[in-house]
């Protein structure tokens, strides 16, 4: 579509390079060509804007072969308008001046014309073949003969169309007629992946039992080398325990030489510990005798010493008490019994006693002062 401004009562058109624009004014052509921009007056112009690019139609059309069976038919064409001036006289390519909106469907009328003349060579192709034929080499016939027939219709180049290309994409017959021509084929396609299927399986079953003996032959042969080598260790262990016994034969007499030798020294280092420590007890008890000789020598003199202290002190206490009076004796003596009696806290003294006591104390008393 047109891009189309207003300005000042003025239009102006401005055309894509695909869009052939025709311009009229008062029944002349002013403008003619592709990808056009120009001013003009919407009320005394008349536009047309035919597309020259290629375009593709895609149709869908049901058909019936030779033994009335309904396919369905998808084809694409691709066309372009080689002649603008031819296809805006036969075709309305005319745009509002002020829009620039197509005021027909012309591309609709292309459509049309283009589907319904190839459905008719697809018809013609089709009604004289059967349905496997169809499925087979259909599609090739069917776009030959639609390509063929559209290059030889004459309003197609009178209508300044060109046809680039023409596509059979697929012919399909109804949904259950193709489930059941599905149904040999899958049974053979089932056929031959169940007799791959067994063939694998016997090539397994084979495998395994190549594999299965390839073990056991295995396991014979390490049974066999097992069977060396647990010899072989008897062998080895043997001699091994002959080597160690022969070790430890040497080894015992060596530590039985060293034992002897050690023992004979510690006996000859015994025995000279033994008169050593004779000697020195020897020494020890002639020193602790002469000591106790001494000790004794010293006891005595010092108990002959003492004694003879003794006996002075006693003499000469003896002396002292002959020459005190009897009154000073028995002072001494209450004064010794006192400091040796019990240490006495409290003394209870009962009425009686104490009337008694008194008595003696008058009495003396008395007695004291008539003498």
């Amino acid at each position: 579509m047109a891009d189309i401004t207003r300005r000042f009562g003025w239009r102006h058109l401005r055309g894509a390079p695909t869009a052939h624009i025709r311009h009229h004014r008062s029944g002349r052509l002013v403008h003619d060509g592709p990808g056009l921009s120009f001013w003009y007056r919407s009320l005394t112009a008349a536009l047309s804007e035919v597309p020259v690019d290629d375009r593709e139609l895609a149709m869908t059309f049901h058909a019936r072969t030779s033994d009335f069976q309904d396919v369905a038919v998808q084809a694409t064409v691709t066309y372009r308008v080689s002649d603008p001036a031819i296809a805006a006289a036969r075709l309305d390519f005319s745009i509002d001046p002020d829009t620039g909106v197509w005021r027909g469907a012309p591309l609709e009328q292309l459509s049309t014309l283009l589907t319904e003349t190839a459905q008719q060579h697809a018809l013609d192709v089709l009604a004289r073949t059967s349905l496997s034929s169809a499925l087979v080499d259909g599609v090739a016939a069917v776009r030959e003969r639609v390509a063929s027939g559209l290059a030889a219709e004459p309003r197609l180049p009178a209508t300044g169309i060109e046809i680039v290309a023409v596509r059979v994409v697929a012919l399909r017959p109804e949904p259950e007629v193709e489930r059941a021509l599905r149904t040999p084929a899958r049974e053979q396609i089932q056929q031959e992946a169940d007799r791959a299927t067994y063939e694998r399986r016997a090539v397994a079953v084979e495998r395994e039992r190549a594999i299965a003996e390839n073990e056991l032959a295995s396991q014979i042969e390490l049974a066999r080398r097992e069977e060396q080598l647990v010899e072989q260790r008897g062998t080895n262990a043997r001699r091994e325990a002959e080597e160690k016994a022969a070790a430890d034969a040497v080894k015992a007499g060596a530590e039985a030489a060293r034992t002897l030798r050690l023992t004979e020294a510690e006996a000859a280092r015994t025995v000279q510990l033994a008169e050593a420590e004779a000697t020195r007890n020897v020494r020890l008890a002639a020193a602790e005798a002469e000591r106790q000789v001494k000790l004794a020598e010293a006891e005595a003199t010092a108990a002959r010493a003492v004694g003879a202290a003794r006996a002075e002190a006693q003499s000469a206490w003896l002396r002292v008490h002959g020459e005190v009076d009897a009154a000073t004796l028995h002072a001494l003596t209450g004064t010794r019994l006192a400091e040796n009696l019990p240490r006495i806290e409290s003394v209870t003294v009962s009425p009686d006693v104490l009337t008694g006591l008194l008595a003696k104390l008058g009495a003396a008393g008395g007695s004291g002062e008539s003498a």
